[in-house]
């Protein structure tokens, strides 16, 4: 296991809130769009509903964060889109690294 500094976690936990916040402001743009195309309200109802239970356990959405997955973390944020590796600048050079490597290899 590899262990992350104090600093790269506290950074982790103030940024976390507002890149699920952004990411959720997008899925209401998505479903305001979903729900204004041109289909019957039933389909459009059941497309939502089905869109919410999958969107609802992404990592933008709901993430119980703790220091020993936070690379894990970070990952399944990128590979989400919740954020992008730029998304990571201010975190240690180790963890943009390692972040970086593992969304190479997955």
């Amino acid at each position: 296991m590899v262990e992350v500094s104090k600093r790269d976690w506290k950074l982790f936990r103030e940024k976390l809130p507002g890149w699920q916040e952004s990411y959720m402001e997008r899925l209401c743009k998505e479903y305001v769009e979903l729900l204004t195309c041109d289909k019957k309200g039933s389909e459009r109802f059941w497309a939502l509903e089905e869109r919410i239970k999958k969107d609802r356990k992404a990592p933008g959405v709901i993430l119980s964060a703790s220091k020993s997955d936070m690379l894990i973390d970070l990952v399944r944020l990128v590979q989400d889109e919740v954020i992008g590796l730029g998304d990571l600048s201010d975190f240690s050079e180790d963890v943009q690294e390692r972040v970086k490597f593992m969304v190479q290899r997955w």
